[in-house]
């Protein structure tokens, strides 16, 4: 009986070595508002709970200021973000490792990691930079398939307003930096600010051409810009930084559950830039839950036990 308990106790004391540290609080899983951001989350939130380990939902919290907000602030544990923000979290637009993929990987690790405890994962190789696509009606017409094209046809005062979020408008890391570039300013008449940052809602403002909107901000995962009629336009000087998707968690919490990165690698390392456009596609062309998108991919990919 003695020797019984004893193996008992043994493969019991194993098996709980084997567990994550349930001890730890919960961890609190955050993402942006967008399209992107729900089906990311999610996935994150999916495989930490396909490890045993207790979450709590603050998927779509917000956007990039509200979120970065909350991990800085202990009210988030861990969101997907993406390397190319560093310019922007930093002040340090000007600096040309964010422009490559390993090296701005690298810097936003380093700078984050000392300045606000906060660890970056492996990214994904995909680069959700930010761009603009317009209607193929409006690219047909204006022979556009560069932001060289379209500052050209604005200086030709053709018709043209876009859909975008005041953080677009307003990031000089964003449309003030191709306005720069290429050498173009828009009025208040052509823009259309519309709240959140969710490209699904600019994509559509274009399709329907919503208050004679016939473009839109778009990043370059984008699932619905083909879908919906709409084509993105090249930036041939390179003014957007690469962005790549990548867990980010706070440093105490990575202590507390050290497989983190284990678990989240293949994940993220299977999320290439058309992979992105499908499941991205699914949620705001098909209507689907990103929930559910999230789910069917993991177990897919045997992603998740």
């Amino acid at each position: 009986m003695t020797i019984s308990k004893g193996i008992l106790g043994s493969a019991a004391l194993l098996a709980a070595l084997s567990l994550p540290l349930q001890a730890a609080e919960p961890i609190k899983v955050g993402s942006k508002i967008d399209t992107e951001g729900a089906l990311l989350g999610n996935i994150i939130l999916q495989v930490l709970e396909s490890h045993g380990v207790k979450t709590v939902n603050k998927v779509q919290l917000g956007t990039t200021p509200v979120v970065r907000g909350a991990i800085t602030s202990g009210e988030l544990d861990i969101y997907p973000e993406y390397t190319g923000n560093g310019a922007f979290f930093f002040k340090d637009e000007n600096d040309p490792a964010w422009k490559n993929a390993k090296n701005g990987y690298e810097k936003v690790k380093k700078l984050d990691a000392e300045k606000n405890h906060l660890i970056w994962l492996t990214p994904a190789p995909a680069n959700n930079t930010w761009t603009i696509a317009v209607r193929k009606d409006l690219a047909e017409k204006g022979k556009l398939t560069s932001l060289d094209d379209l500052s050209r046809y604005l200086k030709e005062k053709g018709d043209f307003k876009l859909a975008a979020s005041a953080e677009f408008i307003e990031r000089p890391d964003a449309l003030p930096a191709f306005e720069k570039a290429y050498d173009f300013k828009l009025d208040q008449s052509q823009l259309l600010s519309l709240a959140g940052g969710d490209t699904a809602v600019t994509i559509k403002a274009a399709a329907q051409q919503t208050s004679g909107v016939n473009a839109a901000m778009a990043y370059g995962t984008d699932g619905p810009v083909a879908a919906l009629g709409l084509q993105t336009l090249t930036d041939p000087k390179g003014v957007q930084p690469i962005y790549a998707p990548t867990p980010v968690v706070r440093e105490a919490v990575l202590k507390a559950y050290p497989q983190l990165d284990a678990w989240l690698k293949p994940v993220f390392a299977s999320l290439d830039e058309k992979t992105l456009q499908q499941l991205n596609a699914s949620i705001a062309v098909e209507g689907l839950d990103a929930k559910k998108v999230a789910a069917d991919y993991l177990k897919q990919k045997g992603l998740v036990k």
